[in-house]
């Protein structure tokens, strides 16, 4: 027994449906197809010619199939986009970055040619930022199918009265976002070590930094995260938040600061193992400089971003 075209048709268009949609879309485009088919009969066209021609209009059966499914043909659609753009242009700018300073300051451990070093962070950082692209694609493209299942089509009866937004929302979450890579960051230094001597792991920071000086470092981590959330909460910022989120900023600084000045924020045993592998001071000097450097500049980037926020929000 062969099937017409129009048979193979919607049996490819509703292979894919549910079985409650199935045969009311079937149903559907059997009675549509018929209909289109006559009226080309009528206009002299032969049968055979005119089912071909409303078949080839009507497109793609998997593309109809998705629409009938309100199903997203798309990576990330225009709700998404633009968070999805602002929040990998934000991670990217940041995260690589670090991880070349903090690549490179292990390599410098163990090696002492200048371009080996950089070698090693330019590979971790493009490796990073290979990871950050994928996984945050990944989540938005994830955000924008469970967008497409329970969220239901828009209408006016959604608009809400609400003051504008001052809220750079995307630097808000990658703000918690660099955050909680921070606390694991340090976490796993400290019980799995990021570098490796003698083939055995050993941390990077300080051990004696426990409990005092780590702890304060996640204090301050903790409360930044709880003004970051508090601000995507009531989605602006005001002048108080703008002076607590300032002053965390300068205590972060300043315990970088210290800690590097006094040299008790790296591992003594890991300095002196690079120094006794013939790697010069003078590197590990320059990679606490630009870490020390490093750690100003996000805190100021920090600090600037709040201050412009309440700036915007007395002009409106």
């Amino acid at each position: 027994m062969t099937t017409t075209l129009t048979q193979r048709y919607i049996t490819a268009t509703t292979k894919n449906l549910g079985a409650a949609s199935e045969s009311d879309v079937r149903d559907e485009l059997e009675g549509s197809i018929a209909d289109a088919i006559d009226a080309r009969v009528e206009q002299g066209i032969e049968r055979a010619d005119a089912e071909r021609t409303v078949l080839t209009e009507l497109g793609d059966p998997a593309l109809l199939a998705a629409g009938y499914a309100d199903r997203s043909l798309h990576l990330i659609g225009p709700r998404h986009y633009l968070t999805w753009l602002r929040l990998l242009g934000i991670l990217l700018a940041t995260v690589p970055p670090i991880t070349f300073i903090g690549a490179a300051l292990v390599e410098s451990f163990s090696n002492d040619s200048i371009g080996e070093i950089i070698a090693a962070g330019v590979t971790m950082g493009l490796s990073v930022a290979v990871h950050v692209a994928f996984w945050v694609t990944v989540l938005f493209a994830v955000l924008e199918r469970l967008g497409a299942t329970t969220r239901g089509r828009w209408n006016v009866d959604r608009l809400r009265d609400y003051p504008r937004s001052n809220v750079d929302r995307a630097s808000s979450v990658a703000s918690l976002a660099g955050l909680t890579l921070l606390a694991v960051a340090v976490c796993w230094d400290s019980f799995a070590g990021f570098a490796r001597l003698d083939a055995e792991p050993i941390a990077i920071l300080n051990p004696d930094l426990w409990p005092w000086a780590i702890s304060g470092l996640f204090t301050l981590i903790a409360a930044q995260a709880v003004l970051a959330v508090r601000i995507l909460t009531v989605d602006r910022w005001t002048a108080r938040m703008a002076i607590v989120n300032t002053i965390l900023a300068i205590l972060f600084i300043s315990l970088i600061a210290t800690l590097l000045g006094r040299g008790e924020l790296i591992n003594p045993e890991l300095v002196l193992a690079a120094i006794d592998a013939g790697a010069s001071m003078d590197i590990v000097r320059v990679l606490a400089l630009v870490a020390g450097l490093a750690t100003v500049g996000f805190a100021s980037w920090s600090i600037a971003i709040g201050w412009r926020g309440t700036a915007n929000s007395t002009n409106r």
